[in-house]
Order: C-alpha cells, then sequence, then structure tokens
C-alpha cells in the first residue's frame, strides 16, 4: 500500500464510473416517452410484418376475438354456456336492484345488461370478467345526479342526464386507453379501494332501509347521520310486512352464502339465490295480494329491447357540467374495479390482460350502452367471481347472458310486476355486505399504519359525507403521502458488515461498523428540485453530529455519498451536490460518490461538477471508496489531507 509521494494509485482502485456517450436529444426524448406511455412496447408484434399482416394485426389488437373465435370449439361452448346461464340468472336481479339504487327505472337495469356484454366479448382481453351494472358506480350516479336534478319531479331529465354521464364515462375511459394514460387509475391505490368500497357499501346497505321498512318518502343524502335521521322520524310509517319480508330474504342470501363459502363445489346455489328471492317473492305477493298490504312492487315493465336514446344526451347548459363531472368520477370508479377484477381472475389462470385495451373496450361499450337506453357498467367482482367458478373459458360466456337477458326482455318482463321492492333491497344489501373486507383493513393496520389511515379516511369521507368527499379525500391522501415521499427521502449511515464486503444501514444491521474519519451516507430517491433543499440540510446535520459524536476519534475527513438508489436528478439537484461540496471544502472534507447512475453522470459531467469534485473520486462501488478514503488516511502525514488529484497537502 505505501505510496511515497501520498497520491491515490490508479492502478489500485481502477474501477472508474464512466461518463456514458452522449445521445441526440430526440433519441433521448423518444426513449423517455416510449418508457412512460407504452411500456408494454404495443407496436412489437408489428416488426417485420407485412401491410395486409399489419392490418390484421391492428384488428386483433383492438378486436381481440378475432384472436380467439376461429379457434373456438364446442367443448368450450358447452362451458361458456353453463357459465353465461349462471351469471344470468344473477344479473337479471342485479340489473334491476341496481338500476333502483341509481334511481332509474328497472328496465335500464336490465337494458345495460345487454348491449354492453355484447361490445365487451369482442373488445375485452379478459376471459372471466361478467360485464354489468355495479352498486357503487349506481350509488354514485344517483347521488351526485339527486343534487341537481330530481329524479321524481323531472324523471325524464334525470333519465337523460344518466345517458349523458355514461357516455361522457364512455369517452373518458376509451381517451385514457388510447393515449396510454391508464397510469391516472393508479391513484387509486389498494388502501382507498379497500375503505372506499367499504364505505360505499355501508352507505347503500342504509340506503336501503327504505326498501325494507317500505318508507315512501326518504332523504336523497347518502351520509349516516341524514339516513339515520330520516329512518327514525318515521317509525310510525314503517311496514311490518315489509320488514318481515326483507329480513327473510336476506337472511336467506346470506346463508346461501356462507353455505358456498363453505362447500366451493356448490357455487352455484349462492349465484342463484337472487333470482330465486325474485322468483319466491313475486309467487308471494301475487298469491297473497299483499301489494294491497304495504308491500311495494316493481309494476309495469314494457317488453322490447334497448330503444336508441342517441337524442336524449344533453350537451346544453346548465347540466353539462354535472354530467361532464359525473361521467368522469364513476368513469374513474368503474375503471378501477375492473381493471383490478381482471387481472385478479387473470392471476388465477395464467394470462396476461392489456390494461389499455381493456380500458377502450370499457369505453366503447359504455359509449354504445349510452346511445342504446344503458347506464354505467364495469366488472363487478361478485359477477365475475360466479363466472370465474362456473368454469368459463372465454369471453362468450358474456354473450350467452346477453342472450338470456334478451329472452327476457323480448318475453319475461310482464313476470316482474309483483316483484317486491323489498326483496330488491335484500339482494343489494346482501351483495353489499361482501363489500366491507375487514380482513384488508387488519392486514393493512398491521403491515402499513399510513395505509390504514387512508383507507379509514376514504371510509369515513363516504359515511360521514358522501361518497365524493370520500373518493377526494382517500386520493388527496394518496397523493400527499407520495409528494412526502419525494420530498424528504431517507438518507441513512451505512457500515461494514464484518467479514464480508457489504456495506449496509447500521440501523438495520447491529453489527455494521462505521469506518473512522469517514460518514457513509445512502441517498434513497431521487434528486428533484422537491427535495434538493431537504437533502443539502439533512446532510449538513449528519456531518455535524458526526463530528459531534467522535470524542476523540479520528476526525470526519471523507463523505461518501452512495448514489446507487439516485435514479435521476434535476438542475435542482446538481446545485445541491455543488452546495454540499462546498460546505464540505469549508471543514476540510472531501467529497466521495459511490455508484451514480448514468444519467446522474451525465448531467454532472454537463455542468462540471464532476470536474470540481474530480472523476477519480467517483467510484464504482461503496467498497471502492472506503478503500480509496482508508489508503489516503493511512498514507497522508498527520495534519495533511488529500487534494482534488488525491495528492496529500498539509492544512494551512
Amino acid at each position: 500500500m505505501g505510496n511515497a509521494d501520498g497520491v491515490l494509485p490508479g492502478t489500485e482502485f481502477g474501477r472508474r464510473v464512466p461518463v456514458p456517450p452522449s445521445r441526440p436529444f430526440l433519441d433521448t426524448f423518444r426513449a423517455n416517452l416510449k418508457e412512460t406511455f407504452f411500456p408494454d412496447d404495443p407496436l412489437r408484434q408489428f416488426r417485420n410484418e407485412s401491410g395486409p399482416r399489419r392490418v390484421i394485426l391492428g384488428l386483433k389488437y383492438f378486436l381481440p376475438i378475432l384472436d380467439w373465435a376461429p379457434s373456438y370449439s364446442l367443448s368450450l361452448f358447452k362451458s361458456d354456456l353453463i357459465a353465461g346461464a349462471t351469471i344470468a340468472s344473477l344479473a337479471i336481479p342485479q340489473g334491476i336492484s341496481y338500476a333502483k339504487l341509481a334511481n332509474l327505472p328497472p328496465i335500464i337495469g336490465l337494458y345495460s345488461s345487454f348491449v354492453p356484454p355484447l361490445v365487451y366479448a369482442m373488445m375485452g382481453s379478459s376471459r372471466d370478467l361478467a360485464v354489468g351494472t355495479v352498486a357503487v358506480a349506481s350509488l354514485l350516479i344517483g347521488s351526485m345526479l339527486a343534487n341537481e336534478v330530481s329524479p321524481t319531479q323531472e324523471p325524464a331529465l334525470y333519465l337523460h342526464l344518466a345517458f349523458t354521464a355514461t357516455f361522457f364515462a364512455g369517452l373518458f375511459q376509451a381517451a385514457l386507453g388510447l393515449l396510454r394514460l391508464g397510469f391516472i387509475v393508479d391513484f387509486l391505490s389498494h388502501a382507498t379501494i379497500v375503505g372506499f368500497m367499504a364505505g360505499a357499501a355501508t352507505v347503500v346497505c342504509l340506503q336501503q332501509l327504505k326498501g325494507m321498512l317500505g318508507l315512501e318518502h326518504f332523504t336523497t343524502a347518502t351520509d349516516l347521520v341524514s339516513v339515520l335521521k330520516s329512518v327514525f322520524t318515521q317509525v310510525h310509517q314503517w311496514r311490518w310486512e315489509s320488514a318481515v319480508l326483507g329480513c327473510c330474504f336476506l337472511f336467506f342470501l346470506l346463508l346461501t352464502r356462507f353455505f358456498s363459502k363453505r362447500r366451493p363445489r356448490f357455487f352455484w346455489v349462492s349465484a342463484a339465490a337472487p333470482l330465486t328471492s325474485v322468483i319466491l317473492g313475486t309467487l308471494l305477493v301475487f298469491l297473497t295480494h299483499a301489494e294491497n298490504h304495504g308491500v311495494q312492487v316493481i309494476g309495469y315493465l314494457k317488453k322490447g329491447l334497448n330503444p336508441p336514446s342517441m337524442t336524449s344526451l344533453i350537451f346544453t347548459t346548465p347540466y353539462l357540467t354535472v354530467a361532464l363531472k359525473t361521467g368522469v368520477v364513476t368513469g374513474i370508479v368503474a375503471l378501477a374495479e375492473g381493471i383490478a377484477v381482471g387481472r385478479s381472475f387473470a392471476m388465477f389462470k395464467n394470462y396476461h390482460i392489456d390494461g389499455n385495451k381493456e380500458m377502450i373496450a370499457f369505453g366503447t361499450m359504455n359509449i354504445a350502452g349510452s346511445l342504446t337506453s344503458c347506464y354505467l357498467t364495469t366488472g363487478p367482482f361478485s359477477r365475475s367471481a360466479v363466472n370465474y367458478n362456473a368454469g368459463c373459458k372465454t369471453a362468450m360466456s358474456n354473450v350467452v347472458m346477453a342472450a338470456a337477458v334478451m329472452i327476457t326482455l323480448l318475453f319475461l318482463t310482464p313476470l316482474f310486476h309483483y316483484t317486491p321492492l323489498v326483496v330488491l333491497s335484500a339482494i343489494i344489501m346482501a351483495a353489499m355486505l361482501g363489500l366491507v373486507d375487514y380482513e384488508a383493513a387488519i392486514h393493512l393496520w398491521r403491515v402499513d399504519k399510513v395505509d390504514f389511515c387512508v383507507c379509514l379516511a376514504a371510509f369515513l369521507g363516504v359515511v360521514f359525507g358522501s361518497v365524493e368527499i370520500g373518493l377526494v379525500i382517500a386520493v388527496s391522501i394518496s397523493i400527499l403521502r407520495v409528494l412526502l415521499f419525494v420530498s424528504r427521502p431517507r438518507t441513512t449511515v451505512l457500515g461494514k458488515v464484518p467479514n464480508s464486503a457489504a456495506y449496509r444501514r447500521v440501523d438495520q444491521y447491529p453489527v455494521a461498523q462505521t469506518v473512522p474519519g469517514v460518514l457513509i451516507l445512502r441517498i434513497d430517491a431521487p434528486i428533484y428540485f422537491t427535495n434538493a433543499s431537504y437533502l443539502r440540510e439533512r446532510i449538513s446535520r449528519w456531518i455535524d453530529e458526526e463530528n459531534g459524536s467522535s470524542k476523540g476519534e479520528t476526525s470526519l475527513q471523507y463523505l461518501i455519498l452512495d448514489m446507487g438508489a439516485v435514479g435521476s436528478i434535476d438542475t435542482s439537484g446538481i446545485s445541491m451536490l455543488d452546495e454540499v461540496k462546498k460546505i464540505v471544502d469549508r471543514r476540510s472534507i472531501k467529497l466521495v460518490l459511490a455508484n451514480p447512475g448514468s444519467e446522474v453522470m451525465k448531467k454532472m459531467n454537463s455542468s462540471k461538477i464532476l470536474e470540481a469534485i474530480g472523476q477519480e473520486w467517483v467510484f464504482l462501488t461503496v467498497a471502492d471508496a472506503v478503500a480509496a478514503c482508508d489508503f489516503m488516511l493511512h498514507t497522508c502525514k498527520p495534519g495533511a489531507i488529500a487534494n482534488d488529484n488525491g495528492t496529500c497537502e498539509a492544512v494551512v
């Protein structure tokens, strides 16, 4: 190790970090743009293909049915036929129930289970997703539109606004997919969705007290206080007939679900329970004339397929704003639920679904639905789970379900005349209780308290405010958390693990030993304008703490910054490094860098900060940097330090 002149030898510590070769700006910009918006490289399948072949591949990309239909077989159809018939038994009562939840005519729920599934079967990439209306989106539409237009006083205008909001939701969803902006949906974190769904389920269940108790007048507000006040100020109007009937059917639905969970082979028992409840309830009312004793019924449902609604869309003020806002909010929620459900079942069957392609499919089916008297649809978990358990093989199960709904619309709608509303309320409540995932909330509390707070905020915001307020609160907290992570990155002291060349965090590895005279700091985030000032101050404080705790040991002479986790840096970050260099120079401390990335090296080289630090003081690993510093500590004479060229000089 000897060196008469005290010069840092280039052969012993020769593993230097090179400055990457410069690339044209357009090439760099194109690469960054591709990584941001096209990480899945969707155009790779078109390479080295002829013109006609590219057209065919393009059609298959937007219409996946062209990919799997040519190889479709009778055995696959048998499986899809059973699955489609099973989910149809669930879709018909749920469609009627959820339309009621959105303050829409029950027939709209059946319409919405006919056209959108046909569109998704052609354009969707999931084999297991069963398309239909969902409770949360229905509640959102009902609460947001009812704030502007009364569904009872102006039913035609309200219905037209629901179609318009569905159109904007579809337009927004398709635009996200076409523009490759699906990452926006990722701001709805898992914790946000758990709390939001639980809160929405609670609110939906409370809203069903109107049907369960046979009340004719009920608050349009969705918060807990307003609903309970509306319930208990009308005690004298409660109908015991409705309450008894509703509790019996709710118990029946929950019992069948419990049985199906304990015996997965009998999943069809739970799936058929809603339609069974509708049939039994209808027969009971018809035979006993319970509608004359306070039990409310659906009433007349007209026959026929979806009438066109293109001329019903409203694009004029003052209703355009509320339709647009409702469409965007419900579109995001529907996308988050549909894509999450699709990915979950794709993982079970070990295949991949394209998120952006799914957005285009959802958007197209909702646009088509808005033009054919449908309101917002997506892929609900309950229906998709039944589809999965029934053994579906392709999206053809959605076609079978749509065919069953079509038969119902053409021939069977008069049979629902005596269906009691309390049965629909029981169906909704039974479905909603399954959305309260308390086990996930407990898991969040055990793993990450901040995520649990996000979940709780979403739940309380929905329950005590409104669905929109809960969603805004949860997303805001999630974004605030991201900003805090970016603006306050972690900096940790590293030490050497005995009998190894590894340097690890001393707070995680108590056996890790710091190097006398050397402070090793790891920066665990990219360096941007949002955290540059914080990092400068934090590094200065680490230096002060190190010098203050030396207690007669070798005073601090080297500061090593481990840049391995610094994936990128901006001009504010470069300025921060320059300021840190000046701070340590004033304290006669040498700044050393370890493992900087290519972008960091390029920007340091362009800004001349690399020249100021000295490229010979930029090392490939922390171990190399420590070895060089240790060499200089033992080579330089007392009272001398290593200068920028790696030679020893006396301190004046």
